[in-house]
């Protein structure tokens, strides 16, 4: 199916989205198939750890768990990526919210910045990290590595999209592949050119 999906790099932090032409980051825009979900189920299985912020963490949790319980009907492939979920390190930065129940969830508190690169540091097989607002943060602190986007065949036409908060500078990336998926998607894999 996916190339270049063997793993993430050592010690990397990937930040994977979906985003629309347009770059809005809409949840309800995407195309939400079987097919996207094995390409985030294999990303998610060649990392070490998940990392989100608050509100990503709370949105997943709302559903996820139920469906890795079997108390909601899905799809198998959306089935087989909520029980690989439920095991995998989850980390969740917040600066209101202390408890987090879901299996395997962990806080980061304090400095943004160490607390991230410690996580890095700590999990080998690399952090996948799935929340846009945070994705700016980290990158304002230059902690993303690589980029894993998957680009839907749709023109939203509305926000949210991908980094309109803004940041210092351009980043320079560079292309390790592009694979169409047969539902128009086109999986983009980047590194960032340091």
């Amino acid at each position: 199916m996916m190339q270049a999906l063997d793993s993430l790099a050592m010690g990397s932090l990937t930040f994977s989205y979906n985003l629309t032409l347009d770059g809005c980051v809409d949840h309800q825009e995407g195309i939400a198939d079987d097919e996207t979900h094995a390409f985030f189920t294999h990303l998610m299985d060649a990392a070490g750890a998940m990392l989100w912020g608050r509100v990503t963490y709370e949105m997943l949790e709302s559903y996820w768990p139920a469906v890795a319980r079997g108390d909601k009907e899905a799809p198998s492939a959306m089935r087989e990526w909520a029980v690989k979920l439920e095991a995998k390190p989850k980390y969740v930065v917040s600066s209101t919210r202390t408890d987090f129940p879901w299996t395997n969830s962990h806080p980061i508190a304090g400095d943004l910045r160490a607390g991230v690169q410690k996580l890095k540091d700590a999990t080998a097989a690399g952090v996948l990290l799935g929340s846009g607002k945070l994705a700016t943060e980290l990158d304002r602190l230059d902690l993303i590595d690589e980029y894993r986007l998957l680009v839907h065949p749709r023109i939203a036409g509305h926000s949210p999209t991908l980094y309109q908060g803004g940041l210092p500078g351009t980043r320079q990336l560079e292309l390790l592949s592009a694979e169409p998926l047969r539902n128009g998607v086109v999986a983009m894999h980047y590194r960032r050119a340091r």
